[in-house]
């Protein structure tokens, strides 16, 4: 395929010039990322950093005041927020939030894809979540979370590329399906972990990025194991832009990595398909709550 071909070069060829200038992260939910991987963080680091964002600091009292997280009393401040919700929970509800409005576009072949892809990583996100805590990990949920989150972000970067070289007349014709879908497939896990490295997110992240898709695994890596299976039973359910309904899940090395019986899969897919449900586009912030909570 020629237009194939050409276009992959041309991205290749653009990537190696140095990257551009595309948003695939919000550099306050990066940042909060950086500060909860050092060990002597404190809740003023955190409270710091969300209080000048407006927006991101009213999103974090709603999410407090929610049904889902109140307490005897209506909280008024950051810092009441964060001690509710706890640091951890309020930095992925950030990067929750702050992702999904990245994966648009004003172009429907691309926007299209971008909402596959973030019903597929939110799916992921779910599911890598329930697994920690279902496979006796509940200490590394939030981490499997945003694993899940973040696991396809090569991909989403190769579309917002590819989405500025489709605009020159040469390219055009070159966005279809087929051919992008190529493209991501043949460089979202290299380009994915250069962006971690580059974003200088913690490493248990970037392993993820890295190793979701490989055929040799640690399956000592519970963070890594989880996204795997929550990955393979959302191609399972057809979440997403790959799809492989004949997969039996009982029988992956990663359901055994983490001691899940059959019964608990099915209950995985259960988890996945409720997510799906939730209305992501139509009400972000019910989609957060959801999210992030279990419900």
């Amino acid at each position: 395929m020629k237009t194939s071909n050409s276009l992959v070069e041309v991205v290749k060829a653009r990537m190696a010039a140095g990257t551009p200038s595309i948003p695939v992260f919000h550099a306050v939910a990066v940042k909060l990322q950086q500060v909860l991987a050092q060990s002597d963080y404190s809740i003023e680091d955190v409270h710091q950093l969300i209080i000048a964002d407006p927006g991101l600091a009213s999103n974090v009292l709603r999410v407090a005041n929610s049904a889902f997280y109140a307490g005897l009393s209506k909280v008024e401040t950051i810092r009441e927020a964060i001690i509710r919700l706890g640091a951890g929970e309020v930095t992925n509800l950030v990067m929750l939030t702050t992702q999904q409005d990245l994966y648009r576009s004003k172009d429907a072949r691309f926007g299209s894809l971008m909402q596959t892809l973030w019903r597929h990583a939110l799916s992921c996100a779910v599911g890598s979540k329930w697994l920690a805590q279902k496979s006796g990990y509940p200490a590394k949920a939030q981490e499997a979370f945003l694993g899940g989150l973040l696991h396809d972000i090569g991909k989403l970067y190769l579309l917002k590329l590819m989405e500025g070289v489709c605009k020159e007349e040469q390219f055009k014709a070159a966005a279809n399906l087929a051919v992008l879908t190529e493209v991501l497939e043949t460089l979202h896990v290299e380009e994915g972990l250069r962006l971690m490295v580059q974003w200088h997110m913690p490493e248990v992240y970037c392993r993820v990025v890295a190793g979701h898709d490989a055929d040799q695994w640690d399956p000592g890596d519970v963070i890594l194991g989880t996204v795997r299976l929550a990955n393979l039973t959302c191609r399972k359910l057809g979440v997403g832009l790959r799809t492989e309904a004949d997969v039996v899940l009982f029988a992956s090395a990663e359901a055994r990595a983490l001691g899940l019986k059959e019964i608990s899969l099915a209950e995985l897919e259960i988890v996945i398909e409720d997510a799906l449900k939730t209305p992501v586009a139509g009400n972000r912030k019910k989609a957060a709550y959801a999210a992030l909570s279990g419900k």
